[in-house]
């Protein structure tokens, strides 16, 4: 059984580093802050740095809570000062897919396998290991690593070479953010026309309009329950990925834009720290009228 590095252990990684020791792996800890006491309990190696943990793991792990990822591989004390052959490197953060793949070359340089794999599920997700894991690398690698993401996920998916992991996670933080304001402006309109919100929504969930954001966004609408499981700050970073990379290719993507023009005015009415769903509410300031007030 391989030793796994897990670096950055926030609101996502401390459940997937428990899964890990609870399978029974050594797992080698470190963070910016403290190490939670449960992981630790569970057998959790706390490190010192992230090339410390290089140097002891045959696999690192990385999911920083803000994805610097080049300065966890290649700052004062990376990962690539304690890597050597034949070790792998997996980010599970989501970055920018033209830097993967210059990151991925560096890593191959120094003898290790490099896999870019985002997830998606967010903190429920995590904690119930049910993560979708998207994986860009090289075969061999993910082969090696394909017992550790179940351990972490149910859907793992191979989908190509370095930066093509990266990819998928934008295209599906794309489907996310357009689904969320789809949602919000179906209950918002049958809302501000008088019927219960509540039921509306139960309604679909039984027809063809039915989704896993319209049954989990849905009720957060409309029982007002905003706090967290994934940030608005943090799907704007994914969203500008989209529009980065549109860009560079040459692409429209309109509803992308217009999705992320409706989370900065989230932000810029002290949101940034909103769960997603909560672009909802950038829509009730334009109406003045929120779902709930039906």
């Amino acid at each position: 059984m391989i030793d796994i590095g897990f670096i950055g252990l926030g609101t996502m990684g401390r459940p997937m580093a428990g899964h890990l020791l609870a399978a029974g792996h050594r797992v080698l800890l470190h963070d910016v802050g403290p190490v939670a006491p449960e992981l630790i309990a569970a057998g959790g190696v706390i490190c010192k740095s992230s090339k410390e943990v290089a140097e002891e793991a045959d696999a690192v792990i990385m999911v920083p809570d803000t994805p610097q990822v080049e300065a966890v591989l290649f700052g004062k004390d990376g990962v690539a000062g304690g890597i050597s052959k034949g070790k792998i490197v997996v980010d599970m953060s989501s970055i920018s897919p033209l830097a993967t793949k210059e990151f991925a070359k560096k890593i191959e340089a120094l003898g290790a396998d490099y896999l870019d794999a985002p997830v998606s599920g967010g903190e429920v997700g995590a904690k119930a290991a049910s993560l979708t894991i998207m994986v860009g690398g090289p075969e061999r690698a993910f082969n090696t690593m394909k017992p550790i993401f179940d351990r972490m996920g149910k859907n793992v998916t191979r989908v190509g070479a370095n930066g093509d992991g990266q990819t998928t996670k934008v295209a599906n933080q794309i489907i996310v953010a357009l689904t969320i304001e789809a949602v919000s402006e179906a209950l918002l309109f049958a809302s501000k026309a008088g019927a219960d919100p509540a039921l509306v929504w139960q309604a679909l969930m039984g027809g063809f309009a039915s989704s896993r954001i319209l049954e989990v966004h849905g009720e957060r609408m409309v029982k007002r329950n905003f706090d967290p499981g994934f940030r608005i700050e943090l799907h704007q970073k994914d969203l500008n990925l989209a529009l980065e990379g549109a860009r560079a290719l040459g692409l429209s993507l309109p509803s992308t834009a217009v999705a992320q023009q409706l989370f900065s005015s989230c932000a810029a009415h002290g949101g940034k720290g909103w769960d997603h769903s909560a672009m909802v509410r950038a829509l009730e300031l334009m109406a003045r009228h929120e779902i709930a007030a039906a």
